[in-house]
């Protein structure tokens, strides 16, 4: 099963000293809005982290289908409705219902057996 690109998404309560904590740890601004509370720092190795201030209430993976690490769209890749189609038939059941018919963007969550949340976010 192909998710995409692998981040995490941390629920921070100051965007800006957790902008600084990162920095120091080799992570540079990526993309993102501080105004709109929000910012993806990515290291020299790829890894990338997401600062959401006051959007989530705690932290979670996030993986992002037909894009890599950098944010560039991949050429192929498994579409969001197919991931929820075989993750259903897998017995997971998805938070969130998606419209398996239509195109492009859309996002569910799911919880993992410790109820950590993950959250499935297509952007194309």
């Amino acid at each position: 099963m192909k998710l995409g690109a692998l981040s995490i998404s941390l629920a921070v309560k100051d965007l800006q000293a957790s902008q600084a904590f990162y920095e120091a740890l080799g992570f540079e601004y990526f993309a993102g809005n501080a105004e709109e509370n929000w910012l993806i720092l990515k290291n020299e190795d790829d890894q990338v982290v997401g600062l959401f201030q006051g959007m989530f209430d705690r932290n979670m993976l996030t993986f992002n289908p037909g894009w890599d690490n950098c944010a560039n769209n991949l050429e192929s890749f498994t579409d969001i409705r197919e991931l929820y189609r075989s993750l259903k038939k897998a017995g997971i059941e998805p938070e969130g219902q998606i419209d398996e018919n239509s195109r492009g963007p859309a996002s569910f969550m799911l919880f993992d057996p410790d109820n950590n949340p993950i959250l499935i976010d297509q952007h194309r």
